[in-house]
């Protein structure tokens, strides 16, 4: 003989026992989405942050490391601008043998549209051997000082 024992029906109370509700199914859903946004706030603001430090300010040290690494300079005037992510400024450039043995003073100006004063000035010295010297002395005055 077989034992038949008796099934339980679970009870009305026991289901909702065994389940969430609507309202803490909307709680923790409330809860999950104000973290992502937060997250996604977090994000958007450090992005944004990187941008900013990226783009890089211009100085006449931009023209200066192009003019170091060819060690050829052009005696007198020369102006150029920086390509199209600096499309607002320009640079000019004022060389002038110190020296008969190649040392050329190179005056470095960069400037920005629309404004008067130089954004930013420098004066550099660079070596240039293939500079053809104007005699004794080269571009020195009087006291020994170029210019």
């Amino acid at each position: 003989m077989e034992m038949i024992l008796p099934t339980r029906i679970p009870s009305p109370r026991g289901r909702a026992r065994a389940a969430f509700s609507l309202l803490e199914v909307m709680i923790a859903c409330g809860i999950f989405f104000m973290a992502v946004f937060a997250i996604l706030a977090l994000v958007s603001n450090s992005v944004r942050n990187a941008r900013l430090l990226r783009r890089i300010e211009v100085d006449a040290g931009m023209v200066a490391a192009q003019l170091s690494k060819t060690n050829h300079v052009t005696l007198g005037n020369d102006s150029g601008d920086f390509g199209p992510l600096y499309r607002d400024y320009s640079w000019e450039t004022f060389s002038d043998e110190v020296a008969s043995n190649g040392l050329i003073q190179v005056d470095i100006i960069v400037r920005r549209r629309g404004l008067q004063q130089p954004s930013d000035a420098m004066s550099i010295f660079v070596y240039d051997p293939t500079v053809k010297t104007s005699g004794p002395g080269g571009g020195l005055n009087q006291q020994g000082f170029g210019r």
